[in-house]
Parts: C-alpha cells; sequence; structure tokens
C-alpha cells in the first residue's frame, strides 16, 4: 500500500519504499532487462531469475525485425520453490530466492574460482526455474538460451501473463 506522495512497501522487491523506482527491488525479484539500440543497433532483452522468482513476467516483440522471441516466465514458481529458498510472507511464498542469496557460495554465485562461463554450472537450483521457464536466465552464464534480440520493435511487458 502507498500514500498520496508514493511512500509504502511492497512485500516483494521492494524500491526504497518508494513507489517510483529509479532502480533495482530488494531480491528475490524476476527481472526484466533491455539493451536498446546497443551492437548492431539491436535491441536485447531477456527475463533473469538471477536475482530470484516473484512474479511471472513476459515480453513479447511488437513489429521489428530479426529473430524477435517471446520471452517469458509464465510458471509460478513460487508453488514449487524449495523450502530453503522460500521469502515467505503471513505464511505463504511470495518469492523464491536464487541459490546465490540463499547460500552466498561462489558456485551458486559465479564468483571468486567459479567466475568463468567455463568454471560456473548450472546447479539443481539453476536447473529448477530453467525447466520451468525455458527461456529465462537461470544462472549468471546462462547466456544461449536466454538473451534475445530485435531491431526496431515496440515491446508488450506483461506482468502475470497466463500463456
Amino acid at each position: 500500500n502507498f500514500d498520496n506522495s508514493g511512500s509504502g512497501k511492497c512485500v516483494t522487491g521492494d524500491c526504497g519504499g518508494a513507489l517510483k523506482c529509479s532502480g533495482g527491488g530488494i531480491p528475490p525479484v524476476s527481472l526484466i532487462e533491455f539493451t536498446l539500440n546497443g551492437h548492431d543497433n539491436k535491441d536485447f532483452y531477456d527475463i533473469s531469475l538471477v536475482d530470484g522468482y516473484n512474479m511471472a513476467v513476459a515480453v513479447k516483440a511488437v513489429g521489428g525485425t530479426g529473430t524477435c522471441q517471446y520471452a517469458g516466465c509464465v510458471n509460478d514458481l513460487n508453488t514449487n520453490c524449495p523450502a530453503e529458498l522460500q521469502m515467505m510472507d503471513s505464511g505463504s511464498v511470495v518469492a523464491c530466492k536464487s541459490a546465490c542469496a540463499a547460500f552466498n557460495m561462489p558456485e551458486y554465485c559465479c564468483t571468486g574460482a567459479h567466475g568463468t562461463p567455463q568454471t560456473c554450472s548450472p546447479t539443481k537450483y539453476s536447473q529448477l526455474f530453467k525447466n520451468a521457464c525455458p527461456t529465462a536466465y537461470s544462472y549468471a552464464y546462462d547466456d544461449a538460451t536466454s538473451t534475445m534480440t530485435c531491431t526496431g520493435a515496440d515491446y508488450l511487458i506483461t506482468f502475470c501473463p497466463t500463456s
């Protein structure tokens, strides 16, 4: 709930108590990431669960040229979130933490000795996210199946999509 000045608090993804967020929310959060007019004037976009999951989200390119793939996570990961990753509020699972946030270990965070694509592999937790949301980033080096590209498109962003 927010007051008339835009002050309040979100159960998940809170942004310093402000309705108008000028940065990222506090994890766990489902992220939609864009780089517009990047390399070769392409737009790059993705859904990232690297910082956890709190709601289903989707991006659909409208018009444009190139591959312009759909990026989305329509499954409710909160219903199948392992107990050790659950973020609870009033007895309900409201978000699913990333393994990095839950355990803060290099093999889950892709840091230290695990800080390269060659040394950081998917874990059972990132695989759970990937199986539920095949086009979303599930860990730091999940580029091959997770970054979408398009040129000259408009984008339809949907929160809580059903398909």
